[in-house]
């Protein structure tokens, strides 16, 4: 597994649902967890790494040795959104570049975890912030699809840099 950059073909597809929770599953939850870390990020999807499974990990904390509201995340679904929050976002698949994105303030969440429990909980602030940011992964939806014409044009350099680095 490797951090996939925009404008990789992998970010833009869907996520395939999670059948099966096994050994290998965990392995590359870890593995994902790892990775995360190492790039400083507070959450990371499937996709992200190359793998078309609807999981993502997150610490709101980024650190390693505070995994207090670590989570494995796997088929989730939003139950319910409410308020709403404007909020800069970045996104390890598109190193350097921050733009402000609407989300949800607070979100129902059900999902299973890596032995197939089913739990369901609401998530406020960052924790409900970098869940939606994560699934928007899950579906193909991009950093680059919720910023706006202004931030498409500020950014286009580093935009246009990743595409050039992608070949």
């Amino acid at each position: 597994m490797r951090l996939r950059t925009y404008p990789d073909p992998v970010l833009m597809k869907t996520a395939a649902p999670v059948t099966v929770f096994d050994d290998e599953l965990r392995e590359r939850i870890a593995e994902m967890f790892t990775i995360m870390y190492e790039e400083k990020g507070v959450g990371l999807a499937a996709p992200q790494v190359g793998w078309s499974a609807r999981v993502l990990v997150l610490n709101p904390s980024g650190a390693r040795d505070d995994e207090t509201e670590a989570m494995v995340v796997i088929n989730p679904q939003l139950k319910k959104r409410w308020g709403k929050e404007v909020a800069e976002e970045g996104c390890l698949s598109f190193p350097e570049i921050y733009v402000d994105v609407e989300r949800a303030k607070g979100v129902r969440l059900a999902w299973q975890d890596g032995d197939g429990s089913t739990y369901e909980e609401d998530l406020n602030d960052f924790r409900a912030r970098v869940v939606q940011h994560e699934m928007d992964h899950l579906e193909g939806v991009l950093l680059y699809h919720r910023m706006s014409p202004v931030d498409r044009i500020r950014y286009r350099r580093e935009l246009e840099e990743l595409a050039a680095a992608a070949g």
